[in-house]
């Protein structure tokens, strides 16, 4: 990966990115809970830092189908291998 100007070393982090797309039959409510149980493995797993989520608001109409992108920062990739295998995502 290449490096950004001005970004020092210890500000890097390795991304893990989810594009998402949910059966109509899957409740709004279903959704909120997974999203919230997902968002829930930062307490768990120590290697992963942060979690954020959100829809699409792109006019592009390019989604092909997908409504949700979820992001998750680790230190490292060895992080996001060590969340892969964890019990709790599983």
């Amino acid at each position: 990966m290449a490096e950004a100007k001005g970004v020092a070393e210890a500000e890097r982090v390795a991304k893990h990115i989810i594009l998402a797309k949910f059966k109509e039959e899957v409740s709004a409510e279903e959704i909120q809970q997974l999203i919230k149980g997902y968002a829930n493995l930062v307490n768990l797993i120590p290697p992963m830092k942060s979690f954020r989520w959100g829809t699409d608001a792109g006019i592009e109409n390019l989604t092909e189908g997908y409504t949700h992108v979820f992001e998750s920062a680790f230190e490292t990739t060895q992080g996001i291998a060590e969340y892969v295998a964890h019990p709790a995502h599983i």
